[in-house]
């Protein structure tokens, strides 16, 4: 490799890593061209680039960038999966993924600057989808509202029905 691809791997490789909101570095070695074009489509499929990266070119890449913490863990064969929009889908489908393939290892990352160990990276795909989560908060933010207005109707609930067993008694004695 040429002094000027190595320079424009390492600019490209820059690129794709300044827009990412996450980045989880694996270790590759074992697995069949099939079985990473399998891993490479699911990838895909949840908008994340994966590419083999080759680690001294990597290590430069990331040098001088909000990434720099990656360099420790770019050792050995080293795969990168790039997402720009959703934070946990790498790990989600590399952890999935990596439950039937023990030798396919997560290395780590990086999600928003922040250096994740495989412990954090499998912790990350355990979350519950952000929708769930979501939910989850409304109802717990909903929960002492509802509440509140159940306490608030009570007297006037209890007034109706002391109103209609008047109406009631009168109807009956009329």
């Amino acid at each position: 490799m040429g002094r000027a691809d190595r320079a424009a791997s390492i600019s490209a490789l820059r690129e794709k890593l300044s827009g990412a909101r996450s980045a989880v570095l694996t270790d590759f070695r074992g697995l069949s061209v099939a079985e990473m074009t399998e891993l490479r489509t699911l990838l895909r499929k949840s908008a994340v680039e994966y590419m083999v990266v080759k680690n001294t070119l990597a290590k430069i890449a990331v040098a001088e960038t909000e990434l720099a913490s990656l360099a420790a863990q770019l050792e050995g064969p080293t795969a990168i999966a790039i997402s720009r929009a959703d934070l946990v889908a790498p790990s989600k489908v590399l952890a999935t993924w990596s439950k039937t393939r023990p030798t396919f290892i997560i290395k780590g990352g990086v999600v928003e600057g922040r250096l994740m160990s495989p412990a954090d990276i499998a912790v990350l795909a355990a979350l519950p989808p952000r929708e769930v989560l979501l939910a989850r908060l409304a109802g717990t933010v909903q929960a002492p509202l509802q509440g509140l207005v159940n306490v608030l109707a009570g007297p006037i609930r209890a007034l109706a029905s002391v109103l209609d067993q008047v109406r009631r008694h009168r109807e009956t004695s009329a």
